[in-house]
């Protein structure tokens, strides 16, 4: 039997149980619900765009948290803006007035140019209350069984509703009953939604990624969104834009939408909002604000100080370092560069993205890639089995994406000569 040896050097039940053990039962003993298939790594601490494992290997963060650490790890004025706060209130209830909530309500609408906002913790809470905020904006019109209008491969999260409204069997099976009350339409697709429009009177709002994150790195031309918000406003539809992975200065604006130049009714945020904290964000605007009243929603700890210390200080960094439009031009350059590397590639199909949202899609499902680039040091991820996803933090660096290419594009060329 393995001997535990000295009690005195261990400094945790957990610790002392785990050494009692051998490493077979170790393996097999968490005791987390296995919803995830995890990567057999463990970080230590970060710096920057820069990872360590806990044998002190050092790994290229390309993924940054699938778009949410922001400014890269350990950022120092982050880190102290949190040490400080924490040492003043973390959690007080929304029973209270928040100081900072409303100092980060005043922020994000002014950068959006939006009226009212409403803070959770998530991407589908904050598409929970954008869900809900249709429906009761569709009976406040006097339509019984408001209807919104999503898209195929969309992602809006994994509650029931949001999962409804996801366009991803894999997502929805073994859930069933799903929560009525979405059509669904092709992305990218304007005759789709006439024809909606022309058979369904109980529509109410359209919900949609101006990037499609998890299908694929999919982006809307000018013209789709130019369109929409036209249709919308025809029908007296919400328009409601769900951002949580492209919003925050990813695609080089502060939100994918403005390179239209349109307004959203509803636009809902999360991800990089926080920089890790975390935050969700419901916005509202014109027919959609005022539409919530007192015991319509709620979130116990949606916006309590220290996350919203969070985000006040990273949407202050980003705008004193100029992150938006860096994003702008590393992410320019690293989608020229993977054009450039991998013109000639056969098995490449497309390269596409906006800022630091890029997909690499191939021919043929490429999940063994991520492991191939842990391997090298390097995080990325596959969505949609035959896409690579970039997503490397605002602050990531010419350098550093000469790195992440010297890294990547070799992986790839192998990848693709292996199955030709």
């Amino acid at each position: 039997m393995h001997n535990p040896g000295n009690l005195a050097q261990y400094t945790s039940f957990t610790e002392l149980n785990t050494a009692a053990m051998p490493p077979s039962v170790i393996l097999s003993m968490s005791h987390l619900m296995n919803t995830y298939t995890r990567l057999p790594v463990s970080f230590t601490h970060g710096e920057g765009v820069w990872l360590w494992d806990s044998n002190g290997k050092r790994y290229l963060d390309a993924l940054s948290g699938i778009a949410v650490n922001t400014l890269g790890h350990a950022h120092p004025r982050l880190t102290a803006a949190l040490t400080e706060q924490i040492s003043k209130l973390i959690h007080v209830s929304n029973l209270y007035q928040i100081n900072e909530q409303e100092a980060v309500a005043d922020k994000l609408c002014t950068l959006a140019n939006m009226q009212e906002v409403f803070l959770c913790n998530s991407g589908c809470e904050a598409n929970e209350a954008a869900i809900k905020l249709a429906r009761l904006y569709g009976h406040q019109q006097g339509i019984d069984n408001p209807a919104i209008i999503v898209m195929e491969k969309a992602f809006h999260g994994r509650t029931l509703a949001t999962l409804s409204a996801t366009g991803n069997r894999k997502v929805q099976a073994g859930f069933e009953p799903l929560v009525k009350g979405f059509v669904r339409v092709p992305y990218d697709d304007l005759d789709a939604i006439h024809q909606v429009a022309e058979h369904n009177h109980d529509v109410v709002a359209v919900l949609i990624e101006p990037i499609q994150g998890e299908g694929g790195i999919r982006t809307l031309d000018i013209h789709y969104l130019e369109q929409l918000r036209k249709i919308c406003d025809q029908h007296n539809w919400l328009l409601m834009l769900d951002e949580v992975q492209c919003g925050i200065g990813r695609t080089g604006r502060w939100f994918a939408h403005q390179h239209a130049g349109i307004l959203p009714d509803v636009m809902t945020l999360a991800k990089g909002v926080g920089s890790g904290i975390p935050v969700g964000a419901c916005l509202a605007a014109g027919k959609a604000a005022g539409t919530f009243k007192p015991g319509n929603h709620g979130s116990t700890f949606g916006g309590n100080p220290l996350a919203c210390v969070a985000v006040l200080t990273t949407l202050a960094i980003m705008e004193e370092d100029q992150l938006v439009a860096h994003a702008a031009t590393v992410g320019e350059f690293l989608q020229q560069s993977l054009r450039t590397r991998l013109a000639t590639v056969a098995g490449v199909v497309e390269i596409r993205g906006q800022g630091l949202i890029i997909g690499i899609e191939l021919n043929r499902p490429c999940g063994e890639l991520v492991k191939q680039a842990l391997a090298q040091g390097l995080l990325i991820n596959v969505t949609a089995d035959n896409v690579i996803r970039l997503l490397p933090a605002m602050v990531f660096t010419s350098a550093e994406a000469l790195q992440l290419l010297d890294k990547l594009c070799p992986l790839i060329i192998d990848f693709l000569a292996q199955g030709a």
